[in-house]
């Protein structure tokens, strides 16, 4: 098991938390205009990183916030960003 720390509660068990994808994927500016080669590339493709990488989480069985975290993908130890 993950401690995850929420910035607002502190460090709880990750079965309280619901994963979120990559942290700063930005929406498209006119998603009108995207092709759907375009879209798709948005809704489906992330990086996998070995290694950091920001995570967007949600304390969904506690302040039900969300927000970002960086983890590293070897060995699972997670910081919050200042």
């Amino acid at each position: 098991m993950m401690l995850i720390p929420c910035p607002w509660c502190g460090p709880r068990d990750e079965n309280e938390f619901h994963y979120g994808g990559q942290a700063g994927v930005a929406y498209p500016a006119d998603p009108v205009l995207l092709t759907d080669e375009e879209w798709a590339a948005y809704l489906f493709y992330r990086d996998n990183p070995k290694g950091p990488f920001a995570e967007r989480w949600c304390h969904t069985a506690g302040c039900r916030r969300w927000f970002d975290v960086v983890r590293d993908t070897v060995t699972n130890t997670i910081e919050v960003p200042s």
